[in-house]
């Protein structure tokens, strides 16, 4: 008898308790198609083998496909690298008042697009826009959903087929492929390099302006930085000479930090607020950096150019979605209100102490008795603040194999993400959010545990 012939149906596997319940969950088209794939594999091994596995164990496999096939790819983690804006790791965690603000407006209708004094159909525009004029003293703003695109944006509303200067050393590449050139180029800008990759004088500038420059355009040096001999003007120096030939000046100030960095013991750092008071028309900066809050690209500056931009066919394909308005909303409100320092994590992350990251990891070495708590670095990450670091204290755990022991970490219901140097496993409390400490601890203790019993055997 053909071993194959003893194979059960598709319909005798589905008319069975277990995929009766299976389709309760997962609805009769998916569990069909599971049933499908997984009958294909119980051929080919049957072939190679001649052995049925029993119903059970089929259904078991199709009920395994199933949970796999919908577990979610985007799933939360404990950040336990000390980098502060992992990119990787979706950069800024989000305030408590910007996620009940999420869950307030997602859960319901909204004024996105409604006025309700009118009665009439509104403008999204106006959301956060108040929030962000009264935070940089601009005349006004404009959100889209993230910086790239409030770049590419603003070359595409006033510098389609115009010529940009731009400084040579700003000419940079950030992650994901981002390249300024290359935007500027998409945006139907035209390229005007001046100065050199160290050295930029006014004189650069003003050749540029003279010979038919339209826009002059500042790329904040995001992931690098250039040391040794170099000249770069000042910025009120570029805005005078700008603004004497009626040219507008904007500043792509990436991470865009609300509150001076130094406040945190790194090196100083243009704000928005000060990019603004020494004349710059535009600035563009991101809203999941520096500022804590959800992905966005975020405009102020000058009203008619503002105005300008929001009329251009671009800024309803960038736009920015009712949730990140609502989270951006609720985090700019942390700031006017002076306490974003103590609720924004971001913020709440950089002015944490020495002396409180030791004390939390001396704790967790004595919760999993193991473990030897050793100084360190914390990076700031995600494009911001270049080769700054701000002192910390680490947990370093050091397993049979660390690539093995961080795989297993990964692997938990709630992965947990670390970093790895000679050999150990490092544990920076910087960047763990309080809710998940015991959910790291339990982990940690499981993974330790089963390490433990592994080489007892």
């Amino acid at each position: 008898m053909n071993p194959l012939n003893a194979i059960p149906s598709v319909d005798s596997l589905l008319n069975l308790p277990a995929m009766v319940d299976l389709e309760e969950e997962y609805g009769h088209a998916w569990c069909l198609q599971a049933t499908r794939q997984v009958l294909d594999e119980v051929r080919s091994q049957v072939k190679s083998s001649g052995v049925i596995p029993p119903d059970e164990q089929i259904v078991s496999r199709i009920e395994s496909l199933l949970a796999g096939q919908s577990a979610p790819t985007l799933r939360p983690v404990i950040n336990a690298t000390g980098v502060v804006l992992h990119t990787n790791l979706g950069r800024a965690p989000l305030s408590e008042s910007a996620l009940q603000e999420i869950v307030h407006i997602a859960g319901a209708y909204s004024t996105l697009e409604y006025d309700l004094e009118k009665g009439l159909r509104g403008k999204r525009d106006i959301h956060a826009a108040d929030l962000l004029v009264r935070l940089t003293g601009a005349e006004a703003a404009l959100v889209v959903n993230n910086n790239a695109g409030a770049v590419m944006l603003v070359l595409a509303a006033l510098a389609n087929r115009k010529k940009v200067a731009i400084s040579r050393s700003q000419l940079v590449e950030i992650g994901g492929g981002f390249r300024i050139p290359e935007v500027m180029r998409l945006s139907g800008a035209k390229l005007v390099e001046i100065g050199t990759t160290n050295r930029t004088h006014i004189s650069d500038y003003e050749t540029a302006i003279e010979e038919g420059a339209d826009l002059v355009l500042l790329a904040h040096q995001s992931n690098f930085k250039i040391v040794g001999f170099t000249t770069s003007p000042g910025l009120p120096e570029i805005t005078r000479l700008a603004h004497e030939h009626d040219i507008p000046v904007v500043h792509d100030l990436g991470s865009g930090a609300l509150i001076d960095p130094a406040t945190f013991g790194l090196e100083a750092e243009l704000t928005v607020q000060n990019a603004i008071d020494q004349g710059v028309d535009l600035v563009c900066f991101s809203g999941d950096k520096l500022l804590g809050g959800p992905q966005a690209g975020i405009i102020v500056g000058k009203a008619d150019l503002i105005d300008k931009i929001r009329k251009h066919p671009f800024y309803r394909a960038l736009r920015a979605d009712k949730l990140c308005l609502a989270a951006l909303s609720a985090t700019l409100l942390e700031y006017l209100k002076g306490r974003a320092v103590e609720t924004v994590p971001v913020l709440v992350m950089l002015a944490l102490k020495e002396a409180d990251l030791k004390h939390k990891a001396e704790v967790w070495q004595k919760e999993l008795a193991a473990g030897q708590v050793l100084p360190g670095e914390s990076m700031i990450g995600g494009g911001s603040l270049p080769g700054q670091s701000l002192p910390t204290w680490l947990l370093a755990l050091r397993p049979k194999s660390a690539k093995k022991f961080s795989k297993r970490l990964r692997q938990m219901e709630t992965p947990i993400i670390t970093r790895i140097e000679d050999d150990q496993v490092l544990l920076d409390p910087r960047t763990v959010l309080p809710a998940q400490e015991a959910v790291l601890l339990s982990n940690l203790k499981q993974v330790l545990s089963e390490e433990n019993n592994e080489e007892r055997s």
